[in-house]
């Protein structure tokens, strides 16, 4: 945390010191219809991490729908806290006024939030906002800026194919998209979706064959059922797992095997197992290197 706002929240915490003595840390990410956001997360690290560091008891609220099975809202006592902190995002809304409802036998605290209305309830029912934004106070670093991290994971290329009506019966572009993003979703990696359709009417979309290349060659590894996935991939020197959609083998088994491209999965074969061990392989020197060869061709 910021030192202005670590040393405002930790003398304000101290003060209220009464109780239990025991903090409940809560923020958007806290909310059943809220969002947790990576800001959010890290905030509430950082904040958690100052409150370690000054001895004060705590534990966090989070949502069912982002961590189920943690302390919640709904399942923290109000009486078990002498002290609730709402950390990052806006104090505004419905959403942060339950709060003070719920939590009335608390000393309330708000850090490293944005002032909207300072007459809305959700602002109005703390009894401290240590604001970043929005207050008469001077604009103050996001509690973000500076929160722990742990090292940073890869950076997967996910280029998927959900056409290619002319395999007919062959297909099987569904249930190896399923298959594939779900065992995605399980990986230590930032996701980014990539599309090898050109178009000049969609932002969203690169424009031209080069924006293409230029935003696969910064992914660390790409997984794709697409033939130029495995090409384009390849091209940049990036590892990549070639996963073929198409029963019995097409074009992106016949691709694998002409440029001699190991890491190649069927169809038929698909599972987590073998797609743990190519992930494990295209992350490792050999992958990489292998990758880089293919790149100087």
């Amino acid at each position: 945390m910021h030192d202005d706002l670590a040393a405002t929240l930790l003398r304000s915490l101290r003060a209220s010191a009464r109780g239990p003595g025991r903090t409940l840390l809560t923020g958007w990410f806290s909310f059943f219809d809220g969002e947790a956001t990576a800001g959010d997360v890290l905030a509430q690290r950082q904040v958690s991490a100052a409150l370690s560091g000054a001895g004060i008891r705590h534990d966090t609220a989070w949502s069912p729908g982002f961590r189920p099975g943690a302390l919640s809202l709904e399942t923290a006592e109000p009486g078990a806290y002498d002290t609730l902190v709402f950390v990052c995002g806006p104090v505004h809304g419905p959403q942060v006024a339950a709060l003070h409802a719920r939590f009335r036998t608390c000393r309330r605290l708000a850090a490293g939030v944005s002032v909207v209305d300072p007459a809305d309830p959700a602002a109005t029912g703390f009894d401290e906002i240590v604001a970043r934004d929005g207050t008469a106070a001077a604009a103050r670093h996001d509690l973000a800026s500076r929160a722990p991290a742990g090292p940073l994971p890869p950076v997967a290329g996910v280029v998927l194919c959900a056409g290619q009506g002319e395999y007919g019966g062959r297909r099987r572009h569904g249930e190896v998209n399923e298959r594939l993003t779900g065992w995605l979703a399980g990986k230590d990696c930032a996701r980014v979706p990539a599309d090898t359709r050109l178009a000049v009417d969609d932002w969203r979309l690169c424009a031209t064959a080069e924006q293409f290349l230029a935003l696969v060659s910064r992914f660390d590894v790409v997984v794709t059922t697409r033939l130029h996935g495995l090409v384009l991939a390849l091209r940049t020197g990036v590892p990549v797992i070639a996963v073929d959609p198409v029963a019995g083998g097409a074009k992106v088994s016949a691709q694998a095997r002409a440029v001699r491209w190991p890491a190649l999965v069927g169809a038929e074969a698909l599972s987590d197992g073998i797609l743990d061990r190519w992930w494990e392989w295209a992350l490792s020197e050999p992958g990489r290197t292998a990758a880089a060869c293919h790149s100087m061709r």
